[in-house]
């Protein structure tokens, strides 16, 4: 018999491609479905807000300006190595969110074929929602999606990967950068998937997952105003207006769907990728 110990994991967070612990020094317990300390994950404070923001927005050029074709190459990496990492993932949704193994297994398959689903439009929504525009005039007239920034995310609070991937995945697929803050609950899952994320092809800084009290970090993320979007779908309705009000002061886009919006087992649809993107129309003169 064995009298080895296990070797526990850290719970860190995920900023610019590294993974710190909170400036602060703090850490919460993370309780499993049946009442049983998982682990103590990092408590994120607005110092790692702002950090975090930082990040994604250095990491905006690079991401963006990056061809449609690489971005989806890249995001099939991550379902690569998630398909990899398949029973581990199995194992932390199982003790997170308790339920029988095979639903667990439907729940981490559905998060895989998610982010595939996403990668596989990185190159196709700018043909659905761009095009070219009849115009009374010697001129060309495209109209063509491009990313809106630095996207901040509440990410749903009772999905611990299936919902975390629903919503990080289409503000990627459009070449924005992202700070999620991970369901306070159940943040276990979000920082493997970081794990995932950091040994992947995409760059440090693309995406960046603070663990901690979303009631507590959200006012930051929300008003902090290098960011361009808020997606608030981890957010009760009754919660969502004061954050709102808070992105207001810098003129954000605010997107705040239904609960299960696009983030359940079935198909997921375009909206969540039309959230982060702005039109452009381009004139240009014909024989130039």
């Amino acid at each position: 018999m064995s009298d080895r110990l296990d070797v526990r994991k850290t719970y860190k967070l995920y900023i610019a491609g590294a993974f710190p612990r909170s400036e602060s020094g703090r850490s919460y317990p993370v309780s499993g479905a049946g009442d049983t300390v998982l682990a103590h994950a990092a408590q994120a404070s607005r110092k790692d807000v702002r950090d975090a923001v930082s990040a994604a927005r250095k990491a905006f050029g690079g991401w963006s300006g990056a061809t449609a074709y690489n971005r989806a190459q890249v995001l099939y990496r991550v379902a690569e190595m998630m398909e990899g990492r398949r029973e581990q993932f199995i194992a932390e949704v199982l003790a997170g969110d308790g339920g029988t193994r095979d639903a667990a297994a439907t729940v981490v398959d559905a998060a895989i074929d998610r982010w595939v689903w996403y990668a596989g439009w990185a190159d196709k929504y700018a043909q659905i929602a761009g095009g070219a525009n009849p115009v009374a005039g010697p001129y060309f007239n495209f109209s063509v999606p491009e990313p809106s920034g630095v996207v901040g995310i509440v990410a749903p609070q009772q999905d611990s990967l299936l919902g975390l991937i629903s919503v990080i995945a289409p503000a990627l697929t459009t070449g924005n950068t992202v700070v999620v803050l991970a369901a306070t609950d159940r943040p276990l899952a979000a920082i493997t998937l970081s794990e995932v994320l950091a040994t992947a092809d995409l760059p440090g800084g693309v995406v960046n997952v603070l663990t901690g009290y979303v009631a507590e970090l959200a006012p930051w993320l929300a008003s902090h105003r290098d960011v361009n979007c808020l997606d608030l779908t981890g957010v009760a309705a009754a919660d969502r207006v004061p954050l709102a009000v808070a992105a207001a002061d810098s003129v954000k886009r605010v997107h705040s769907p239904g609960e299960r919006a696009g983030i359940g087992l079935d198909e997921p649809g375009l909206a969540r990728l039309a959230a982060f993107v702005e039109i452009k129309t381009v004139w240009h003169p014909l024989g130039v």
